[in-house]
């Protein structure tokens, strides 16, 4: 047989999960569940010898450096990194891992924001899917539910006399408590895990057959693609024509080559501070504790520190979560509310549904650290050998002083290098540059003054990682 090609969706906002998850650096960037994030250990859980090594990565054009990196921190090289102009759901994403591939490849689609604690298993029921793939069946994985889960699809299955696979009946939407319960105690349903395993030619013959229309529109993004440093974009003029669906409306509900490999592996979606809470390591008071916390008499808690000290007393179900610009406190009871708060927070024109204080780059990150009317200040970290763009601002002057490390400054063609605690003055208008010749990180403060402090006053002239605006 041949091996089985990774495909790893990378595309999801993790709101329900706010304030640490947000649109800038959503949950699969996130060290949540162990040492290393959510996608690398997505990528890590596929070694196997039956599974290519080079997966082939689909993210939004605005996570693409975030991923460069995070496969450089593990040594693994992508196939292809695929950049989505504008999230489109499932449909179109597996559409266009299909073209993209060859027609007799047998594609393992997989999410980059699971948590699997049981490896063996899973590897189990890759194996049990990959011959169903062959032959022509669109694989999905149901997960065993463990509990009445209402914040999960449902799949139910059909008898077989082979328990390896199940033939599926039809897909349910998120159900009820009561609902969820029957489910439970019936013993022929499965969470959908959004997992799939197929031949590439099979998906886009089912593609074809009912949504033409999807198929047409990914074609023409797909053929219009460029390369771009390790990227592909897809062409956006046409990728936006391409209509919403997910794989379970578009396909998965109507062909009858779907079936189901139960998958029993300590999974979870860490879809929900609850659920964060439900797969974590306790202490001997049933607490999650990260960061600096200190708690006295509290039970049953998540409480997660990033920036300060936090104190509970007395607490019993309640998630804590600190960030350098939020604190949200909840119950467990409400945490599927989380995302009608981000909701709130985007009507409201707020900044903290989008973005963290610190914010990355593909050359390292900057952290705001005050802004007033005519001014902002800075804390910016430059990684060794990286480089800002050449750029240029209308409407605002900087002054950079050097914290730690050594930093090459080009302004209007004059070169200059800055060490621990020297500082220079980058006129409004000036042409000019920052980089890191070192070998170790460059930190400075930047304190920016002008009319207009705005992040599109960049006019950049060259750029190391292909950005203009």
């Amino acid at each position: 047989m041949k091996k089985i090609d990774p495909i790893i969706l990378s595309g999801g906002s993790g709101s329900r999960l706010w304030p640490l998850s947000r649109q800038s650096r959503p949950k699969q960037f996130l060290a949540l569940s162990s040492d290393k994030t959510m996608f690398q250990d997505t990528l890590l859980r596929l070694d196997s010898p039956i599974i290519n090594n080079k997966p082939t990565i689909i993210c939004s054009d605005d996570h693409r450096f975030m991923v460069a990196e995070q496969l450089r921190e593990l040594d693994i090289t992508a196939e292809s990194i695929i950049l989505e102009p504008i999230g489109r759901n499932t449909a179109p994403a597996l559409t266009i891992a299909s073209l993209a591939s060859d027609p007799e490849a047998i594609l393992l689609i997989l999410p980059s924001d699971h948590v699997i604690a049981d490896k063996e298993a899973f590897h189990q029921a890759i194996s049990i899917a990959q011959p169903l793939a062959e032959s022509g069946q669109i694989v999905t994985f149901g997960i065993v539910p463990t509990h009445a889960e209402t914040g999960f699809g449902y799949i139910e299955a059909g008898d077989s006399s082979n328990k390896d696979w199940l033939p599926i009946t039809h897909f349910v939407e998120k159900p009820n408590a009561e609902t969820a319960q029957t489910y439970l105690d019936a013993g022929n349903f499965f969470w959908n895990s959004g997992m799939f395993m197929f031949k590439a030619s099979r998906l886009l013959f089912e593609m074809k057959a009912f949504r033409p229309d999807i198929v047409g529109a990914c074609s023409d993004a797909f053929n219009k693609a460029i390369k771009d440093m390790d990227f592909t974009r897809l062409d956006s003029t046409a990728f936006e024509q391409c209509p919403s669906d997910s794989i379970d409306y578009a396909v998965m509900e109507k062909t009858d080559s779907a079936i189901v490999v139960p998958l029993d592996a300590g999974w979870s979606d860490l879809g929900s501070w609850a659920s964060l809470w439900e797969a974590g390591m306790k202490d001997s008071n049933n607490n999650i504790i990260k960061g600096d916390v200190l708690q006295k008499s509290s039970t049953n808690c998540y409480i997660h520190s990033e920036h300060r000290l936090v104190t509970t007393l007395g607490l019993d179900k309640v998630i804590v979560v600190e960030t350098a610009d939020a604190v949200m406190v909840a119950h467990p009871d409400y945490v599927q509310d989380v995302k009608a708060l981000v909701d709130q927070l985007k009507d409201e024109n707020r900044s903290e549904s989008e973005s963290h204080r610190q914010i990355y780059r593909p050359w390292g990150k900057y952290d705001s650290v005050d802004v007033g009317e005519r001014y902002q200040v800075k804390r910016i970290t430059v990684n060794p050998g990286a480089k800002l763009s050449v750029q240029m601002h209308h409407h605002r002057a900087e002054h950079w002083i050097v914290v730690s490390g050594t930093a090459k400054v080009t302004i209007d063609g004059h070169e200059k290098l800055l060490s621990e605690n020297q500082s220079t003055y980058v006129p409004i208008g000036s042409i000019h540059s920052l980089e890191n010749p070192g070998k170790v990180v460059v930190e400075l403060i930047e304190v920016q003054s002008g009319s207009y402090l705005g992040e599109d006053d960049i006019t950049r002239y060259e750029d190391l990682y292909g950005r203009h605006q």
